[in-house]
């Protein structure tokens, strides 16, 4: 079994698998573009949740833009009783329109986005949503947000820490030279970074061990890729982000890029030894890279978060199978 975790400088402890909730907020567009996973079943999504807390999850991360605020209700709803049984990390930094299902910029530009002078109304918004007096992660959710701007926010955060209203804070960006720059305070515990056996900034994971913060994984299965569902002519509803995903090196024009199935095709083998599924391989391989990474995959369902919640009684990769991957890969 893979022993729990700590939340860098936070020292709050979580177990070494959190459930990312993106997909279970349902439908949802992000500056007039689709961002959600298609349809959902509430009773569903809640089901699995309930099973992940049976399987010892503790951590649920989950974002103010999913579902226009829908995701954090649906927590609110999982954990009605049971607040103290769980750790909730939540993001912030954009307008959210939950009538509509609609969520916006701060302003014209992502860079300049005005998330400092919305940021109190925004974080008395998801305590309401979440039905909680605290947050235990809050993250700036601004990618690209200038670093000078991050700082004005970053204070704000201090100020919402001394009074209670979160426990600790950072900022899901996978630039390194920001989170050098943002994560100075004690306060500051996590980085939420994109990462899977197949892609991610490298820099920025060795960076969160120098600087003693939890990296957060996002897209662990690289959005579902690396569980072996999906081939070559595969293709996604247009309310499906996956659709819209050329941002992410596995997609391209809707579809699964080649390169990353043949990929996945080659270390395949490894990732399925010991009687792993994909899944569990692939988040194996995350738990060996680094002892501070905490993989966030999505789900929808009770059957993937079983799957994804058998990954903790193989562990991580033993040092010989990751030496094979990075052979197969040609990256050593």
């Amino acid at each position: 079994m893979t022993p729990n975790r700590k939340l860098g400088r936070s020292n709050i402890e979580v177990s070494a698998l959190g459930m990312g909730c993106w997909a279970v907020g349902g439908p949802w567009t992000f500056n007039g573009s689709p961002a959600g996973w298609s349809g959902v079943d509430d009773a569903e999504s809640l089901r699995a949740i309930q099973r992940a807390l049976d399987l010892g999850i503790t951590f649920f991360d989950t974002a103010a833009n999913y579902g226009a605020g829908h995701s954090e209700r649906l927590l609110a709803q999982a954990f009605k009783g049971r607040r103290d049984k769980v750790v909730i990390a939540t993001k912030f930094g954009y307008h959210v329109d939950e009538a509509k299902k609609e969520v916006t910029f701060y302003g014209a530009r992502e860079e300049d986005s005005d998330v400092a002078s919305h940021l109190r109304e925004d974080v008395e918004s998801s305590l309401k949503r979440l039905d909680t007096d605290y947050i235990d992660v809050y993250q700036l959710h601004v990618w690209g947000l200038n670093i000078e701007r991050a700082f004005d926010v970053r204070e704000i955060l201090e100020a919402l820490v001394k009074q209670g209203k979160i426990r600790t804070y950072g900022w899901s960006t996978d630039r390194t030279d920001a989170v050098n720059a943002f994560s100075t305070s004690p306060n500051c515990s996590v980085v939420q970074q994109q990462f899977s056996v197949l892609d991610g900034n490298q820099e920025l994971l060795s960076l969160t061990q120098t600087l003693d913060l939890a990296s957060l994984i996002r897209g662990p299965l690289g959005m579902g890729l690396l569980t072996g569902k999906f081939a070559a002519d595969s293709s996604f509803a247009n309310d499906d982000v996956r659709h819209h995903a050329e941002w992410h090196p596995g997609f391209k024009n809707g579809k699964p890029t080649q390169e990353w199935l043949d990929k996945l095709s080659s270390i395949r083998e490894v990732l399925t030894s010991d009687g792993r599924t994909l899944a569990q391989g692939a988040l194996g391989w995350l738990w060996a890279r680094s002892p501070n990474t905490i993989p966030i995959p999505g789900f929808k369902t009770v059957a993937q978060v079983e799957e994804n919640c058998g990954a903790l009684q193989f562990g991580s990769l033993a040092s010989a199978q990751m030496t094979e991957i990075e052979t197969i890969l040609e990256r050593n």
